[in-house]
C-alpha cells in the first residue's frame, strides 16, 4: 500500500480510504470485523465513517461496530487513522429535536462525545463536517473546535460537500483566528462521470492545502461494470446509476467506458479508482465494500499504471469542465 500526506499535515494516510457506509445496513457485525481486518492487514489505515451511518433508527450503529473492532485489542486502534462526521440529525425516535443537529457548538459538542463513546476511543483524528451549515458562523464553529482541540478529542478538522468559497470562507477565518490549523481535507463527489469538483471545490482545497477525499469513486455502481453486469444477467444498477442509464446519450458513454475498459484488459471499477489516484489533490478515494471480495478488487486498482493513451481515452468520453474560471468565463 502506498502513503501520501493529508493535505499540508504531517498525518500519513494510504491512498485508499475504507468507506464504512454499508457496515451495518448492508453487512453484518463479523462481515465488518472481517473487512477491516483485511483492510489492515493490506496497510489500509484510514478509516472513514459518520455518526448518522445505520441510518433510520439504526443511526449510530456503524461507529458501535467500528468501537467493537477497536475494543479487540491488537493494536487496531493505534494503526488507524479514524475519520467521522457530523451534522445529520441523530434523532431515532422519529422527532427532530431542535439543537441535535447542524453545526452548533452545542451540538458539535454533544455529537464528538456520542462519536468517542460508540467508537470506544479518547480522541477522533479527522472530525469532518457532513455539509455546510448556513446558519451558524464559523466564528463559533471554530471557536468549539478549539475548545475539542485542547481536550484531546480530536485532532484535525476536516468539511464534506463544501463548495470552494466556504472551503476559503472557513480557513481565512480560521487563519485570522490563529491558533487553529483549519480545514486539513475535503471529502466531495468526484469521479469520472462527475468532474465538477475540478471547476471550484478541487482549486479550492489545493490552494489552501487540503487533501481531498472522493466519495462515491464510482458513481453508485454506474462505474463498475454496470452494463456487462445487466447483460450477464447479474446485480441491476439502481439509485444514481439507473437513474443516469434512463438517459440514452449517458448509457453510450458507459458503454464507450466499458469497450475501454476492456480493450486495455481491466475491469470498469477497478479503472475508475486507479483514474481517481492518478488526479491532482486527490489523498484516497473512499471505497465502501460489502464483501471482502470487492475489497479486494480495490486492492488490485491501487497498483494500477495506467498510460498516457488510455488517460486520454477517458477524458475523451468523460471530459471534465477545463481550469476555472475560463471553464465558464470564455
Amino acid at each position: 500500500m502506498k502513503y501520501t500526506q493529508l493535505g499540508r499535515t504531517g498525518l500519513k494516510v494510504s491512498r485508499l480510504v475504507l468507506g464504512t457506509m454499508n457496515f451495518g445496513p448492508q453487512t453484518d457485525e463479523a462481515g465488518s470485523h472481517a473487512i477491516m481486518d483485511a483492510a489492515l492487514d493490506a496497510g489500509i489505515n484510514f478509516f472513514d465513517t459518520a455518526n448518522v451511518y445505520g441510518w433510520g433508527e439504526n443511526k449510530g450503529r456503524t461507529e458501535s461496530i467500528i468501537g467493537n473492532w477497536f475494543a479487540k485489542g491488537g493494536g487496531r486502534r493505534d494503526k488507524v487513522v479514524i475519520a467521522t462526521k457530523v451534522y445529520g440529525n441523530m434523532g431515532t425516535d422519529g422527532e427532530v429535536w431542535p439543537n441535535h443537529d447542524k453545526l452548533s457548538a452545542v451540538n458539535i459538542r454533544r455529537a464528538v462525545d456520542a462519536s468517542l463513546k460508540r467508537l470506544q476511543t479518547d480522541h477522533i483524528d479527522l472530525y469532518q463536517f457532513h455539509h455546510i451549515d448556513r446558519a451558524t458562523p464559523f466564528e463559533e464553529i471554530w471557536q468549539a473546535i478549539d475548545v475539542l482541540i485542547q481536550q484531546g478529542k480530536i485532532i484535525y478538522v476536516g468539511s464534506s460537500n463544501f463548495p470552494g468559497y466556504k472551503i476559503a470562507q472557513a480557513n481565512e477565518l480560521a487563519a485570522r483566528r490563529g491558533g487553529t490549523i483549519g480545514l486539513v481535507s475535503e471529502q466531495c463527489l468526484y469521479n469520472l462521470y462527475e468532474r465538477r469538483a475540478e471547476m471550484e471545490v478541487i482549486p479550492a482545497a489545493q490552494d489552501y492545502g487540503l487533501g481531498v477525499i472522493p466519495w462515491s469513486p464510482l458513481h453508485g455502481g454506474l462505474l463498475g461494470g454496470v452494463l456487462k453486469k445487466q447483460a450477464e444477467g447479474g446485480r441491476r444498477a439502481s439509485g444514481r446509476a439507473a437513474e443516469t442509464l434512463q438517459d440514452p446519450a449517458a448509457r453510450a458513454k458507459i458503454q464507450a467506458y466499458e469497450d475501454l475498459a476492456d480493450k486495455h484488459g481491466l475491469k470498469p471499477g477497478e479503472l475508475a479508482l486507479a483514474w481517481l489516484l492518478t488526479r491532482p489533490g486527490v489523498t484516497g478515494p473512499i471505497v465502501g465494500p460489502r464483501t471482502a471480495e470487492q475489497l479486494t478488487s480495490a486492492l488490485r486498482a491501487a497498483e494500477l499504471e495506467l498510460s498516457e493513451e488510455l488517460l486520454a481515452g477517458l477524458d475523451e468520453i468523460f471530459p471534465g469542465p477545463g481550469p476555472s474560471p475560463e471553464a465558464f468565463a470564455w
